[in-house]
């Protein structure tokens, strides 16, 4: 019986470390530039993680997927050539006491919903068209291109919306979903810190007027701030280089189990959908660097996020893959692997992976910018996203070779 019952926490302990993401959907009530938002921090067992563009009818879109996931079948957060946009997270506490077994193919119908869904009531409609049960269990996020903003808690037998543009619910413009749901049962499932964490962030980005995309990248998916405990680990980094500093990595929002970050920036009312931009840090956030895609840019994706059948994976993703194996170095026992090296990440050295990458990310960060400014004065074409997924790569691989002495 003992054995059993360890047996049974052992499974409800890795489906809450294997599939728990921190999201939210956030309206551009009070966004720096009045755009909403979709953000997804993904973490998985599947860390190998590409961008892929799919060439469909009606809507074509572009998303985040596994790498094994060769046709793109799934994808995990992603948007469409209508402006409309979507993502997950699981949720573990909507279904309780059900049977059921569950699906796990969050990811299919989010594939649906791109394909065929224009705004949220197309997304709503097929939500109603689905036969019942529906064998999920998932806070599903959206965006579209006339301003909406809404979570959809759905469960083996219903689903609820609840609207960010409703100041009875969202005051702020903002919801955010870890791994439970408010519409099911309280204090069941997981995230409660992760929540608490990311609300803290979300309403200080929304009070200084710096919520943007740029904020949920380097302030939001690399918060290194724990809620519960007070503990903020960028206080580490007057350690030199070389001295290792171990700290136990649980329930903050990048955890050793995330595969990816991803924020989408959605248009203003009048803008055309084109200019939705995808940011994703491919691969371990802390270890990676953020790049943006755009629809109109076609399949033609920048090699370093793009499916290389070497590696099986995206060079991107492999290399952040890599060097997060120097912050979790320890190799033996079920605990010992979630202490992180944080002297790894930063050190007053300014050696530290954090430390190299952000400063290549700022770059990025400008460029796309002045690029996006003037794309929304004189329209954008496939040409212009062309070259400049041209020059992302080089300037990637460049500094990834000069930087950190590692040939993408």
């Amino acid at each position: 019986m003992k054995t059993v019952f360890l047996s049974i926490l052992l499974s409800i302990f890795t489906i809450y470390t294997s599939f728990s993401c921190t999201t939210a959907v956030i309206s551009g009530k009070y966004t720096k530039d009045g755009r909403p938002m979709l953000l997804k921090n993904r973490d998985t067992w599947a860390t190998k993680n590409v961008i892929k563009y799919i060439d469909a009818e009606p809507y074509s879109f572009i998303g985040l997927v596994n790498s094994s996931d060769l046709e793109g079948k799934s994808i995990w957060i992603g948007n469409n050539s209508a402006g409309f946009a979507i993502m997950n997270s699981a949720s573990y506490n909507l279904n309780v006491g059900d049977t059921l077994e569950q699906s796990g193919l969050e990811g299919r119908l989010m594939q649906k919903a791109l394909q065929y869904c224009k705004n949220i009531d197309d997304f709503q409609n097929l939500l109603d068209t689905i036969a019942k049960p529906y064998l999920l269990e998932a806070n599903f996020g959206v965006i579209d291109a006339s301003g909406g903003a809404a979570y959809f808690e759905l469960g083996n037998h219903k689903y609820e919306k609840i609207d960010a543009n409703d100041p009875a619910i969202a005051p702020m413009g903002i919801l955010i979903r870890s791994n439970y749901s408010f519409t099911g049962e309280i204090g069941v499932g997981g995230g409660y810190i992760r929540y608490q964490t990311a609300s803290e962030l979300l309403d200080q980005a929304v009070a200084t007027n710096e919520l943007s995309p740029e904020f949920i990248l380097q302030k939001f998916f690399r918060s290194l701030n724990h809620s519960l405990t007070g503990e903020n680990l960028m206080d580490y980094g007057n350690l030199p280089a070389g001295t290792p500093k171990y700290i136990n990595f649980r329930d903050f929002i990048p955890r050793k189990g995330t595969s990816s970050a991803v924020v989408i920036q959605g248009v203003l009312p009048d803008e055309s959908p084109e200019y939705t931009t995808l940011w994703s840090i491919t691969g371990f956030p802390l270890t990676s660097v953020a790049l943006p895609f755009w629809i109109k840019g076609g399949e033609d994706l920048p090699e370093v996020v793009s499916y290389q059948p070497a590696i099986e994976n995206s060079p991107i993703c492999e290399a952040a893959l890599k060097f997060k194996e120097d912050c979790f170095p320890l190799r033996f026992g079920s605990t010992e692997s979630y202490y992180l090296n944080v002297n790894a990440l930063i050190n007053s050295d300014k050696l530290g992976y954090m430390q190299i990458l952000i400063p290549v990310e700022n770059e990025i960060l400008a460029a796309t910018s002045e690029k996006l400014k003037d794309w929304r004065m004189n329209k954008m074409t496939k040409g212009d996203i062309q070259k400049y997924y041209h020059w992302m790569d080089e300037f990637i691989k460049a500094n990834y070779t000069e930087k950190l002495n590692y040939s993408l």
